[in-house]
């Protein structure tokens, strides 16, 4: 095997942000959920409870990009990158079961609405709108380049808008004076999440399980592969998350009896990681060389025909 580890470039230290964020927002979740309680409100609740998810993922996404930096070992050869994966998918289930739970608690309330305080509503969830914002912000420098970081930004950036849709809901029901608006808006918050989230759970899951990270096309991978002078197969192509920022390809190349030239070899490493880490972003590459003989008889080989073999045959 003959692996190749071109320099990738490393994160900014988001120690810092991710503290502030964790303390501004478990502040706000105290003071949400004690006028959530007072007032009545299950718009301030449901919130309150968004924010403290918020507050474990951020949590988490900072305990996974602590271990995503600790180096490799004889015991964990990749390190722990994989552990921002991890906290995605957690975060999710998390996130999908409270919004379930608020959402049920939510349509027992619109059978039997009740009045609520529209200022308090209203002035607390202005503050929510303004932690939120700040929040975002502290990782909107870091959100183009690190997947994980950019998830933390848009996350927060949609609790802003939740927490406006609460003021919004406030402003409704001391204008018209509506019962059901406070449960409805619940509803809505706790829909509008989930569709956010849907996705987050979705490609998490979907890496855990070594799948093909979404904006990776394996058969553009392999065409590419193709190109390089001297290969004429390509089998036992493997790409997967190392990271919710990093992937990792395996690939064995079949060569013509040209490529048996050292120098030659050396040259066709160097195209490979050039043109793979160009086109599709993968940094950690291992390439084995094979001649068309060695090939007839390689396992990977064997795999993928019978992965390719018609169904019945």
């Amino acid at each position: 095997m003959t692996p190749t580890h071109p320099g990738h470039l490393s994160s900014a230290n988001f120690g810092r942000a991710f503290a502030i964020g964790v303390g501004l927002n478990l502040g706000f979740v105290l003071v949400e959920a004690f006028y959530g309680w007072e007032t009545g409100s299950l718009a301030l609740l449901a919130d309150a409870g968004h924010n403290l998810s918020d507050v474990a993922g951020l949590l988490l996404a900072w305990a996974a990009f602590g271990a995503a930096r600790l180096k490799p070992n004889r015991r964990h050869t990749y390190g722990w990158r994989r552990a921002s994966i991890l906290a995605s998918f957690i975060n999710a289930i998390v996130l999908l079961v409270a919004m379930g739970s608020l959402i049920w608690e939510a349509s027992h309330r619109l059978q039997t609405p009740t009045a609520i305080d529209g200022f308090t509503i209203i002035w607390v969830a202005g503050i929510g709108v303004v932690v939120n914002s700040i929040t975002a912000w502290l990782f909107l420098t870091g959100s183009e380049h690190d997947l994980n970081i950019r998830g933390a930004f848009l996350h927060m950036a949609a609790d802003a808008l939740v927490s406006l849709g609460v003021v919004m809901a406030g402003i409704l029901y001391l204008w018209q004076g509506w019962l059901w608006i406070d449960p409805v808006a619940s509803i809505l918050i706790a829909m509008i999440i989930i569709m956010g989230t849907w996705s987050l759970f979705r490609r998490s899951l979907h890496l855990l399980f070594d799948g093909v990270p979404e904006h990776i096309d394996l058969d553009q991978v392999d065409a590419s592969l193709l190109t390089l002078p001297g290969v004429i197969a390509v089998h036992d192509l493997h790409v997967w998350a190392m990271s919710t920022r990093e992937n990792a390809l395996t690939a064995h190349l079949v060569c013509d009896q040209s490529t048996g030239d050292k120098t030659l070899n050396n040259n066709l490493l160097s195209q490979a990681a050039d043109v793979i880490s160009r086109h599709f972003g993968i940094q950690h590459i291992t390439l084995q060389y094979e001649s068309s003989a060695f090939a007839e008889h390689c396992p990977g080989n064997r795999e993928r025909d019978e992965r390719h073999q018609p169904k019945g045959v």
